[in-house]
């Protein structure tokens, strides 16, 4: 190892002993650290001794390094956590050579590690630790700047939890600034109830936005100089490779906070500034699995609900990303999960741990496509199948096939509505008679902001609107304010509109016939289904949403 090199060199030059070098070897075991500190802590020798035995030993050029003589361009072409973790500070750039000052110029690793992520020959100097710290401190965060970002931040004390295969380590806020201020963006983001954190790399500073009942709100940014740092110490968290910013990865990141667990999936980017981070909070916590809480009317819930409570069948949730599909279909599964059935998913990603039920990763780089899944889950002895999404022919074929087959099937489209659902399956070259014969339910959905309770005032109908939306004569529509329970927003949470089309008889006839999606809503409508729009305006007019939500989320 590096440590006993370096003490075999001093050694050699008679600087010290072996009992000396035997005894702070003792010392790096108990307290950690490396050889060089512990050997300066003991008094045996002092840094000048240090570097100029090195030197001598290893023909490496000692530095003196000087913060005003540095462009910090240079330095920053080594991310904060790589330049704290080996004690290493770039300081001058020729061509493809990069002159690094490290106060272990046998560290191998280090220097490999540093030609991988930088692209140059690495030409290693020799200087302090103490002076290396030095500038690292003053360039990449030092204490007072990362402490005043702190303080914008909810940086209550919370012990957070890396969890990782192999092993588990306790990180406190009371860690290194930079560690803090990470671990506070996410513990904050955690607590406000947000879905996503957005790090994005601008020329002169670094954007922080956090994604809260579907919309985005800015947060203090950080400094340009804490760019590299951040990234890193998110992809080291994440298990990914920082040492590549050319292509995006995706990753992993597990906490755990007052005694919860939270996990973060991690998708870096590279970008014109740098890789911008999103993550997507995964709060077991927050994942509310009751149907009754959702917004569905009396009606829809039952229809839902006896969908998914039959033995065999096909059903199908729709929607843009970010409406809920998965939350409802996690909410059908732990409905019906029972120790009688057997539930396999394919999912890409898997967002939630669900108990009982066998959940796959679609993996298409190794070949587990969804309908690789779904071949290999009828050679499981399945009850019910959970399929992420229906993407194409052959995946829609098999589900089909499934769900005749005394299966119950559920599953994903990307469509507007419920009724365009089965235009979309036939364009796909599934058989009219097939969709027919095998769906059970469609269902359409959008999450709408709800308006706060608080503040939310009524107002007058804005004039072109009564028809389009509905509203009559004494009918009273409310529009958000803004106060201190709902930040300021007039918006707090969010509720479904539904669109839930039963397929009935006079339905599946429809689609035999060949009907439009025009025919098909127009039937369904006549059959007592409530669109997207009619279940958004009757939130609406029960002063859960206000008229701008339901017109930006729902059709006519």
């Amino acid at each position: 190892m590096a440590g006993a090199r370096i003490g075999n060199l001093l050694v050699k030059d008679k600087k010290i002993d072996v009992e000396q070098l035997e005894e702070a070897l003792k010392q790096q075991r108990e307290k950690g650290g490396n050889l060089g500190k512990n050997l300066i802590e003991l008094g045996y020798v002092n840094e000048s001794d240090l570097i100029g035995v090195l030197a001598k030993q290893l023909g490496v050029d000692t530095v003196d390094l000087k913060l005003d003589e540095v462009d910090e361009d240079v330095i920053n072409l080594i991310p904060a956590e790589v330049a704290m973790k080996f004690n290493v500070v770039s300081f001058e750039k020729t061509g493809k050579v990069l002159k690094v000052a490290i106060a272990d110029p046998t560290n191998s690793f280090a220097l490999d590690s540093i030609k991988l992520i930088t692209g140059c020959k690495i030409e290693p100097f020799i200087a302090t630790e103490n002076s290396i710290r030095s500038i690292i401190e003053k360039v990449y965060s030092t204490t007072e700047e990362l402490s005043n970002i702190l303080d914008d931040f909810d940086s209550e004390e919370v012990e957070i939890v890396e969890e990782s295969e192999e092993d588990v380590e306790h990180v406190d806020t009371n860690d290194a600034p930079l560690v803090r201020l990470v671990n506070s963006i996410l513990v904050d983001a955690v607590k406000r109830g947000v879905s996503d954190i957005h790090i994005e790399p601008f020329e002169k500073e670094v954007r922080i936005r956090f994604r809260q009942d579907g919309s985005l709100m800015e947060m203090p940014p950080l400094p340009n100089k804490l760019k590299a740092a951040v990234t890193s110490r998110l992809k080291i968290m994440s298990d990914l490779d920082i040492s590549e910013r050319r292509v995006p990865q995706d990753g992993r990141i597990k906490i755990r906070m007052q005694g919860k667990a939270v996990e973060f999936r991690v998708s870096s980017l590279p970008t014109l500034f740098g890789e911008k981070i999103v993550m997507r909070i995964l709060d077991q916590g927050n994942l509310t699995l009751d149907l009754t809480t959702f917004g569905f009317t009396e009606k829809a819930l039952k229809d839902f609900t006896d969908a998914v409570d039959s033995p065999y069948g096909m059903v199908l949730v729709t929607g843009p990303t970010g409406s809920g599909k998965t939350t409802t279909l996690y909410s059908a599964l732990s409905r019906i999960n029972d120790i009688g059935v057997n539930i396999m998913t394919a999912e890409d990603p898997v967002e939630y741990n669900l108990y009982g039920v066998n959940q796959t990763l679609v993996r298409t780089e190794v070949g587990m496509t969804f309908a690789a899944a779904l071949k290999a889950f009828l050679r499981q002895d399945p009850n019910i199948i959970m399929i992420g999404e229906i993407r194409d022919i052959e995946t829609g074929g098999i589900a089909v096939k499934a769900a005749l087959t005394g299966h119950l099937v559920l599953s994903t489209l990307h469509t507007n509505d419920a009724p365009s659902t089965v235009t979309r399956m036939i364009d796909m070259g599934i058989a009219p008679f097939q969709i027919a014969s095998a769906v059970n339910l469609i269902q359409g959905q959008r999450l709408l902001r709800k308006l706060c309770n608080e503040c939310k005032k009524p107002i007058e109908v804005p004039k072109g609107l009564h028809k389009e939306l509905d509203i009559k004569e004494g009918d009273v529509i409310y529009s958000p304010v803004g106060c201190p329970k709902c930040g300021g927003k007039g918006k707090k949470g969010r509720i479904g509109a539904y669109e839930v089309m039963a397929m009935t008889p006079a339905l599946r006839k429809v689609i035999l016939n060949n009907g439009s999606t025009e025919d098909i809503r127009e039937q369904a409508v006549k059959e007592g289904m409530l669109t997207l729009r009619m279940d958004a305006v009757l939130k609406m007019k029960q002063g859960i949403v206000d008229y701008e939500e339901v017109v930006r989320e729902t059709m006519t």
